[in-house]
């Protein structure tokens, strides 16, 4: 009624005041794309005369005639969604008081049909619309709209992608025609001939302004973390891969929002894989890159590239590019530094194993040795560094043999499975239960005689020989101190192993060679005793605290939360207290001396674990505990990431057994949130609140910067537990669709979507023309925005303030 009422004041308006001019300001015109055999965008263009506005077909209630499009029926089509608009302009308007979105000079207006019947030549349908400018309205006209099917042209890329598909209804229809899409990066390729059957595959990457790639290269032990950069050559028949692919220095920084080491690329960045042609006849090779690219407020979802090289058009490879496979980038800088800290940490590992009772006593003995049977003092001295090279001689060529036998990177690769780390638990705490007195781990004493026998030939053959039976005779208290080396070790891959074998051999050879050549230092060292078990007993700790590191990895990718942060924690302060007892003097274990009174260093040595035992305490209840972050698992990782028994801010629902279907508490806040669509809109319209999206990602940096920086205002989370019914979706998600809805992208025809992050990845780049993250959208129950979407936004009052303009316009 008010509608008409309205009508009608504006054709009288119109008749008194046009002055006997008829105006026509808006002309319509149609025109149609073909999607697929069986669906088809009718779009009708709206042509605009300057100064005059056409209204949206989303107005408030009491506001101005919206645009509105009906389509005749016929039973040999149906339409898919609703008939979506571009951006246009929103203002405040102050004569109907409310905020109104109208387009000037061009509107493009696009609905999406699947047709039945494919004889079908005709759809038609009417267009009913109100056009203002400055002074003026117009009284609502019709037109009459034809689409002729047979005449329409093939949708070839995103702009003219239909804006629904059959995936969850009208899940994919769209509602802006802006497109946002952003493509940072593009790819090139070439190829390098290195010799008759082996070529070089070059993919270069050229990156925008502002942009960064990330590296190959992402610690797979953390559970949240980037998107790496990958390669895919395993469609490809005939060739093989000859290494890994190899990529520039690039850049390194410490992340503070993943809390880890990550490696990127600005403006290019060139990738390369040797490869072995098996068969002559191959001409190209196709493979396919997957990445996403940031910049400092966004990032883009996990995007699939192919690539295609072509080997006639090869190259001849330089010499540099021709002789050298890199199966990894373990020569930049960067690389360089973490080796130099495995080099620093193997060297204070060989001195504390040096401080052990099967290391120790063998000091004097074997300077004294050395200065005894040698004619003169040089003599000695010479012998006594041949021995101390022999000792690093023998301990490099174990680190070798590892490498040898598993790769350079294999043992990185088996340092992250699963698996393998819930062995390196079960080593590292045999090795544990070894220091704490339980056993000892020896080798064969067929082997230590062998040795013995000759080590008495003399010479340099017979010093060495004595060097192998010190390793051998020590092995009780040096291997697991060495089996941990490695074990840590094969996590950085490459020759990490040797390095951190070099390491702990030069620390455990310098004072045999330092001694030798200054026998009176001697008299300085401390006498043996029960205090060289302490230190074994000590060790055993670090090592049983150590062992549950690895077993922790392994749930984290397992997901088993059977360790969660909590329980670890728990762990560490039982055995860091049960420690500090010992120091005390509080516990004694098998091979303890008596211990009539403790030392000075023993007090102050228990002091400071029972100083660090405390401090974890609080970890319990929430603490971030930053001096061991790189240990427990993640604060969302946990049984309350608040703590035990605290659950801060009030949770939207009190316990698990009262969540609706699909939803779950989202860490640390406590906010009812939604995976999947179908099911937090169901319940959205249960409840009758607006639909919050969130358009996220597991590595999405500026993400979790919201999430940790604005999310947690109490004004803006009160909203989020409240006002709205919040829907999360991962466009990095990497499982996999269930059967049934594996479908063709149609962003990229003739491949299916596989994970279902590129599910949620096609759904924000087709409905809302963007594929960045974060990008927030609260919409009502018909799928219409109750104002634009916003991306980033650090401040916590500009967000909460669309966050409530969008709620209030939803109760309207």
């Amino acid at each position: 009624m008010k509608h008409a009422l309205l009508g009608l004041f504006l054709t009288l308006f119109s008749l008194f005041t046009a002055q006997a001019q008829v105006f026509d300001p808006v002309k319509w015109e149609t025109s149609v794309e073909k999607i697929s055999d069986t669906e088809y965008n009718l779009i009708a263009t709206a042509s605009i005369e300057k100064n005059w506005h056409l209204y949206s077909q989303d107005v408030p209630e009491d506001g101005p005639i919206a645009t509105v499009f009906n389509y005749t029926k016929d039973a040999k089509f149906e339409l898919a969604g609703k008939t979506s608009e571009e951006e246009g302009h929103t203002i405040d308007d102050p004569v109907f008081n409310m905020r109104i979105k109208f387009f000037e000079n061009k509107a493009k207006f696009v609905q999406r049909i699947k047709v039945l019947n494919k004889e079908l030549p005709l759809v038609k349908g009417e267009v009913e619309f109100m056009v203002c400018d400055d002074a003026r309205c117009l009284p609502p006209n019709y037109v009459d709209l034809v689409y002729n099917l047979t005449n329409a042209t093939q949708a070839t890329n995103v702009d003219e992608v239909a804006e629904t598909t059959a995936v969850g209804g009208s899940l994919f229809s769209g509602n802006s025609g802006k497109t946002n899409i952003v493509d940072p990066v593009k790819w090139s390729t070439s190829v390098e001939q290195v010799s008759d059957n082996e070529y070089n595959l070059v993919a270069k990457a050229t990156i925008g302004n502002g942009w960064h790639l990330y590296s190959q290269n992402i610690d797979e032990a953390q559970e949240i973390k980037p998107i790496p950069t990958a390669f895919d050559f395993s469609s490809v028949k005939d060739i093989e891969l000859v290494g890994e692919t190899s990529e520039e220095k690039g850049i390194t920084v410490h992340d503070p929002v993943f809390d880890m080491e990550i490696k990127y690329f600005e403006k290019s960045a060139e990738f390369r894989q040797r490869i072995r042609v098996s068969n002559a006849v191959t001409k190209t090779v196709s493979g396919e890159v997957s990445f996403m690219a940031c910049d400092d407020t966004q990032c883009t979802a996990p995007t699939y590239v192919d690539l295609d090289f072509d080997l006639t058009s090869a190259v001849k490879a330089s010499s540099e590019n021709s002789t050298d496979v890199v199966v990894s980038n373990t020569d930049s800088e960067d690389d360089t530094q973490g080796l130099l800290t495995i080099f620093f940490v193997a060297f204070l590992s060989g001195f504390i194993a040096l401080l052990t009772p099967c290391v120790f006593p063998m000091i004097p003995m074997t300077v004294s040795f050395f200065i005894k049977q040698s004619k003169s003092k040089a003599k000695g001295v010479r012998n006594a560094v041949i021995y101390g090279l022999s000792i690093i001689v023998i301990y490099v060529l174990l680190g070798t043999l590892i490498t040898g036998i598993f790769g350079a990177d294999a043992l990185n690769a088996l340092a992250t499975n699963v698996w393998f780390n819930v062995i390196f638990f079960g080593l590292l705490i045999v090795f544990a239960m070894s220091f704490l007195g339980a056993f000892e781990i020896v080798l064969p004493n067929s082997w230590a005689n062998k040795v013995d026998k000759q080590a008495d030939r003399g010479g340099l053959v017979g010093i060495f020989f004595m060097a192998l039976a010190l390793a051998i005779v020590s092995f009780s208290c040096t291997g697991p101190i060495v089996g941990t080396l490695l074990v840590e070790a094969a996590s950085k891959g490459g020759i990490a192993p040797v390095i951190g074998m070099l390491g702990f051999s030069t620390a455990i050879a310098l004072p045999f060679t330092l001694f030798a050549a200054f026998p009176g230092w001697l008299n300085t060292l401390p006498k043996s005793g029960g205090w060289l078990n302490t230190v074994k007993v000590v060790l055993g700790f670090i090592e049983l605290a150590l062992a549950f590191k690895f077993l922790s990895q392994a749930d984290l990718v397992l997901q088993g939360h059977l360790l969660e942060r909590e329980v670890f924690i728990a762990i560490w302060i039982a055995v860091f207290g049960t420690l500090a007892l010992y120091l005390f003097g509080k516990i004694k274990l098998p091979h303890d001396s008596p211990l009539p009174h403790i030392s000075v260093g023993r007090l102050s040595l228990g002091l400071v674990v029972l100083t660090f035992t405390i401090y974890m305490i609080p970890g319990l209840w929430g603490a971030p505990l930053k001096l061991i972050s790189a240990f427990p698992p993640p604060l969302d990782y946990s049984e309350s990431p608040y703590g035990v028994g605290n659950s801060k801010g009030g949770a939207a629902v009190s316990s698990h057994e009262e969540l609706p279907d699909g939803a779950h508490l989202l860490a640390p806040h406590q906010i009812l949130a939604f995976n999947d669509y179908d099911k937090g809109m169901a319940y959205a319209k249960k409840e009758g609140k607006p639909v919050m999206l969130d358009f996220t990602g597991w590595a999405c940096v500026n993400c979790r910067k919201m999430e940790q920086n604005v999310w947690v205002e109490d004004h803006v989370l009160n909203a989020l537990k409240n006002d709205v019914v919040l829907i999360s979706l991962y466009v990095d998600d990497k499982r996999p669709l269930p059967a049934d809805e594996v479908i063709e992208s149609q962003l990229r025809p003739g491949k299916k979507l596989k994970y279902i992050g590129q599910k949620w990845s096609e759904f924000q780049t087709i409905k809302f023309k963007t594929n960045t993250q974060p990008f927030y959208v609260i919409m009502d129950h018909d799928e219409n925005n109750l104002l634009p979407p916003v991306g980033y936004t650090p401040n916590a009052d500009e967000y909460y303030n669309w966050m409530e303009e969008s709620i209030n316009n939803f109760k309207k």
